[in-house]
């Protein structure tokens, strides 16, 4: 009775009710039916009640959800208009929508008279992963978002190479504080799983070290300041060693 709310009951019918379960009690035993018919009966009993008070399914709203993703959840939650309020299964509402390959976490709250509300949180999008000549999307903690179709994300990094899913939400908040970097960035390729080496829309390469990512990248902001080398162009920027900066002009820079 919880599900529909507060109901105000007079005497007499609060008498019918515990007579009534009295007489179910007595059925029970005088039969040796199975205590779960029972309250089975009893359940559609109240579900035929709230029904007929007009406490049935009319409206779902779904909120949080991206519109790739809509067509998924909504698939999931799997009911029918019309019926009673109270027969809805919240927990299994929620467990549905959660199996969907966007969602991170899900809540459906029941609005009476007649409205469930399903609230999702979609997993984010950190970068599309590149791997044996597929492509996938992937969150912040390197899983794969299942259903995502990385054509449709042309502006997130591209992380290319076996262990590159794992170890980029490391690697890509340093280069997002480098917007001169970030808006030249062709691909992050994982090297042995080990190292990152950042290809350039330009064909320029910067290696970077397995370690102290920061500091070497640091190195390359001064260097950059200085010589402004991300316009002029070059051909490789090796950070691998520490408090060491190797550059290798691009071809058209060689002089005799």
């Amino acid at each position: 009775m919880a599900a529909i709310g507060r109901l105000d009951l007079s005497p007499r019918a609060v008498m019918i009710s515990i007579a009534a379960g009295v007489l179910v009690l007595a059925g029970v035993l005088a039969t040796g039916a199975r205590a779960e018919r029972i309250s089975a009966s009893i359940g559609h009993g109240v579900d035929g009640l709230t029904a007929g008070m007009g406490l049935k399914l009319e409206k779902v709203f779904i909120e949080g959800e991206s519109p790739e993703a809509t067509a998924a959840i909504q698939h999931a939650v799997q009911l029918q208009a019309d019926q009673p309020m109270t027969s809805i299964d919240l927990d299994a509402v929620r467990e549905r929508v959660e199996q969907v390959g966007w969602v991170k976490s899900a809540r459906v709250v029941r609005l009476l008279p007649n409205t469930l509300i399903v609230d999702v949180t979609e997993h984010d999008r950190l970068a599309v992963w590149q791997t044996g000549g597929r492509a996938f999307v992937i969150d912040g903690h390197g899983q794969v978002i299942q259903g995502a179709d990385a054509g449709r994300y042309p502006n997130l990094p591209l992380v290319v190479g076996k262990g590159a899913e794992q170890a980029a939400s490391e690697v890509l908040p340093l280069i997002a504080q480098r917007p001169r970097l970030m808006s030249r960035l062709e691909a992050l390729v994982r090297v042995d799983e080990r190292r990152w080496d950042l290809r350039l829309k330009d064909g320029s390469l910067i290696q970077l070290p397995a370690t102290d990512q920061d500091a070497a990248l640091i190195q390359l902001d001064a260097l950059d300041q200085r010589e402004r080398l991300l316009e002029l162009g070059f051909a490789r920027i090796d950070l691998r060693t520490p408090e060491e900066v190797a550059v290798r002009p691009s071809a058209g820079d060689v002089t005799g």
